[in-house]
C-alpha cells in the first residue's frame, strides 16, 4: 500500500457523485498528428456538478481532450457531445452559440498585456453579450471578488504576481457564468502555497457555482485535494478511473509509478547509457 501523502489523506471538499448526468461524452473518439496515436478510441462521460481530473505523461494526450471539449480539434474518427448535441460537427456559427457555456484557465493564463485587469476580466463580456458598461463593472468587481482580487481593476498583468495572474485569468474564465470550467495546468509555475490558493479556489467555484471541472495536471497533491474523480491516460487510452483515494491503492504499475513519481527501470537504464 502506498503512503498516502496529506492532501490524499485530508481533502479539502467532500466527496461528490454528480447528480448523473453527462455535461460532456466522448465516444470512441481517435486522435493522431502524423504518425503519433495520441487518442485511440477513449470513451467517457463527464459528469453535471464533479470535477474530473486528467493524469498522465507528458505527451499522453491531457490538453488534446480539453481542445476536443472546446472543439479547438476535430476527432480523426468518433463523436464528442456537449449533453445530446453532439460538437464536433457544428459549424462555427453554431458553435459560438456554445462557447459561452465553457470557461477555459489556459496553462499561462493568457491574459491580454494590453488591458488592464478590469479589461481582461470585461473581455468576453463584452464580446458576448450587451450589457451595458455599468452592468459589465458589476460583474467584473463580483468576480474579482470570488478570486480575492476586488481593488485590483485597473492594474496591469505586469504588475501581477504569477498566482495573481491565474486569478485574475480564472476570473475571466468565469466571467460568463458557464456550466463548465476546463484546468489546463492550472498550478504549474506556481509555488506550493500559491499553487494550493488556485485548489482552493477551484473546489469554491464548484461548491458556489454549482459547475462541472475538468482539470488536466501533473500535480498530484493539486489532484489529491480538488478530484470527485481521477482519470489516466496513457498510450491514447484511459488506465484508470477512480476515486483519488483509490488510485493510491491501484496495483497498475503504469499508474503507481505516476502516483509515486518513480521512475521506470528503463528510463534509469537509459541515464546510465
Amino acid at each position: 500500500m502506498i503512503d498516502a501523502p496529506t492532501p490524499f489523506a485530508k481533502r479539502g471538499k467532500p466527496a461528490s457523485s454528480g447528480n448523473g448526468e453527462a455535461v460532456v461524452r466522448f465516444v470512441d473518439v481517435h486522435k493522431r498528428f502524423g504518425a503519433l496515436v495520441v487518442l485511440d478510441g477513449i470513451s467517457v462521460e463527464l459528469l453535471r456538478g464533479q470535477t474530473t481530473v486528467i493524469i498522465g505523461e507528458s505527451g499522453a494526450g491531457k490538453s488534446v481532450i480539453l481542445k476536443h471539449i472546446v472543439r479547438l480539434l476535430k476527432p480523426d474518427r468518433g463523436e464528442v457531445y456537449y449533453h445530446d448535441r453532439r460538437i464536433d460537427t457544428l459549424s462555427a456559427h453554431e458553435l459560438a452559440d456554445l462557447l459561452p457555456r465553457y470557461g477555459f484557465l489556459f496553462q499561462l493564463s493568457a491574459l491580454f498585456d494590453s488591458m488592464t485587469v478590469g479589461e481582461n476580466v470585461a473581455f468576453p463580456i463584452r464580446e458576448h453579450t450587451r450589457k451595458r458598461r455599468d452592468e459589465i463593472a458589476r460583474i467584473v468587481q463580483k468576480k474579482l471578488q470570488m478570486v480575492g482580487l476586488d481593488g485590483l481593476q485597473d492594474k496591469w498583468p505586469a504588475e501581477l504576481s504569477g498566482g495573481q495572474k491565474k486569478r485574475v485569468a480564472l476570473a475571466r474564465a468565469i466571467a460568463l457564468d458557464p456550466e463548465i470550467i476546463l484546468y489546463d495546468e492550472p498550478t504549474t509555475g506556481l509555488d506550493p502555497p500559491r499553487a494550493d490558493i488556485i485548489n482552493e479556489l477551484i473546489i469554491k467555484l464548484q461548491r458556489e457555482l454549482g459547475v462541472t471541472s475538468v482539470v488536466v495536471t501533473h500535480d498530484m497533491a493539486s489532484a489529491g485535494k480538488v478530484a470527485d474523480r481521477i482519470l489516466m491516460i496513457h498510450q491514447g487510452r484511459f488506465i484508470f478511473d477512480g476515486t483519488p483515494e483509490e488510485v493510491l491503492q491501484s496495483d497498475d504499475p503504469r499508474v503507481r509509478c505516476f502516483v509515486e513519481a518513480r521512475c521506470q527501470e528503463e528510463d534509469l537504464k537509459s541515464l546510465q547509457a
